[in-house]
């Protein structure tokens, strides 16, 4: 029976996915350490600062497409 979908296309779909999402947690935990003035916690939850929430989203999404497009190649 022949196979729909070979199998080292998944694992390497895994791995590379893997490995984004590491990438963008690292990079995420230096913009925190390298922000050291506010607290980015607490910005979001007590003080629910909603234009700061904004500017993380743009950021992790800026950030995806740079690791994504140097993943892929």
């Amino acid at each position: 029976m022949e196979e729909f979908v070979n199998m080292k296309y998944v694992y390497a779909a895994l791995a590379y996915s893997g490995l984004g999402i590491v990438i963008l947690g690292i990079a995420f935990t230096l913009f925190d350490i390298i922000t050291p003035k506010f607290s980015i916690w607490k910005e979001l939850v007590e003080k629910q600062n909603v234009a700061m929430a904004i500017f993380l989203a743009s950021l992790m999404v800026s950030m995806a497409i740079i690791i994504s497009s140097a993943v892929h190649g």
